[in-house]
């Protein structure tokens, strides 16, 4: 059985997103886990170009993802439809970092009169990290890496280097009994 993890990352600005502009998603990150083996089996970057936002130097300094890199990307329905065709998305169980992902998705699907790519199983794995450590604050992915003694692999706040670090946060929780079935 596997499991998609996802990142997204999104145009983002120090403040509210200059008139005219707003939130859309630039890079779906995802790692497929193997929840037999526990093995990352995929990672997989979907670039995509924004439509009603452009990309502005804090996002590039945050991400890494600058304007030229994006505007090579993927429309967001044709990266919703890769979700689907190559990764079963309408299918295969879920998990993100928190619920921004999954909130992200649904917005801008809804705005962009786009099908929702994903099922309905989705997992927020930093609630379930939180509760499994009785943690009474939910970290974010870096501090639960450092928690559980795991290398924060790549790049943070790139989706793709993310999502392989949520799937090895989530691979532990499988490990202990903790993820839900």
């Amino acid at each position: 059985m596997f499991l998609n993890v996802i990142d997204v990352e999104a145009t983002c600005w120090v403040g509210p997103p200059p008139p005219g502009q707003v939130n859309e998603i630039i890079e779906v990150g995802l790692c497929v886990l193997d929840l037999t083996t526990l093995e990352r089996v995929e990672r997989r970057a979907l670039l995509v170009r924004p439509e009603r936002s452009a990309v502005g130097a804090f996002c590039t300094e945050l991400t890494g993802l600058t304007p030229e890199m994006v505007a090579e990307g993927l429309s967001f329905r044709e990266a919703c439809e890769t979700l689907r065709r190559e990764f079963h998305a309408d299918s295969r169980h879920w998990a993100s970092w928190g619920d921004y992902d999954r909130k992200q998705f649904q917005g801008q699907c809804t705005a962009s009169r786009v099908p929702y790519p994903f099922s309905p199983r989705h997992t927020n794995a930093k609630r379930v990290y939180t509760e499994a450590h009785g943690l009474k604050k939910r970290p974010g992915m870096a501090q639960a890496l450092a928690h559980a003694g795991l290398p924060l692999d790549g790049r943070h706040h790139r989706g793709v280097d993310d999502a392989w670090n949520i799937a090895a946060l989530v691979a532990g929780l499988v490990r202990g009994g903790h993820w839900p079935g």
